[in-house]
């Protein structure tokens, strides 16, 4: 191997809603293209990052946060996650330094078991809890499944992501340069757009909207003489009507 060989590989980041997934993969980015709240399962479709540098190329995968689903959609976000396992070359299963273990971790763990690709565990919200509490959490975790690296991070405040960036480098085997070097997300202008207002709506509203809403962006016009873009678009939700 020289100085010249280029490595790439797809990522998946799996775990638990609310755990940090989109907030690292917009933080490593550099801008956001995974939107976030408080509420679990923001993240609905499987938001492919694209980070490039002169050396390699790494394809993050931000699944849905893996639950025990209550409707159709929730199994549909759960299996969307899972899915990637499939195609993928290495995994991230991010945790939560502040939260215990629960059976929606174990859940994953014996999923991730299975795997034929690399597992590196990733301890997130560090900034949240005492070094002595961070061992713990870690040790617990490694006594439940051999991971091929751990790596504790915030990804809020940046803290061991370049680490984390450099570990990944280190694991990704040879390969070509898939996307532009500028290309920073597979998915459309639009629908970044309909998931930023998808965002407003669930933080503003909170309870008074379905969780299930859903954004359309119908056009987007620019204005050349103001320079301002004018978004059409269309909010979707069910609802249900009660007798009585």
């Amino acid at each position: 191997m020289t100085n010249n060989t280029f490595k790439s590989g797809f990522v998946a980041i799996l775990g638990r809603p609310n755990v940090g997934k989109s907030t690292f993969l917009n933080h490593v980015m550099g801008q956001k293209i995974a939107i976030m709240s408080d509420k679990p399962q923001t993240t609905r479709n499987k938001i492919q990052g694209i980070y490039t540098t002169d050396k390699e190329q790494i394809i993050f995968i931000d699944t849905p946060g893996i639950h025990k689903p209550h409707n159709a959609l929730g199994d549909f976000m759960v299996q969307s996650a899972y899915s990637t396992l499939r195609e993928c070359d290495m995994v991230l299963f991010m945790v939560a330094a502040d939260e215990p273990r629960s059976t929606g971790e174990n859940m994953i763990i014996e999923r991730l078991k299975t795997a034929d690709v690399p597992v590196i565990l990733v301890v997130n919200k560090i900034d949240k809890v005492h070094p002595d509490a961070l061992f713990e959490t870690v040790s617990d975790y490694t006594s439940q499944m051999d991971f091929a690296e751990v790596v504790p991070i915030s990804a809020l405040q940046g803290n061991n992501t370049e680490r984390l960036l450099e570990t990944l480098s280190n694991k990704l085997e040879e390969g070509p340069q898939y996307f532009p070097e500028d290309m920073v997300t597979d998915h459309p202008e639009r629908f970044l757009v309909s998931e930023m207002i998808r965002e407003k709506i669930l933080l503003l509203t909170r309870e008074e909207v379905p969780h299930s809403i859903a954004v359309t962006t119908d056009s987007m016009k620019r204005d050349e003489e103001t320079g301002k873009i004018h978004i059409m678009q269309q909010s979707l939700w069910n609802v249900r009507a009660r007798k009585g």
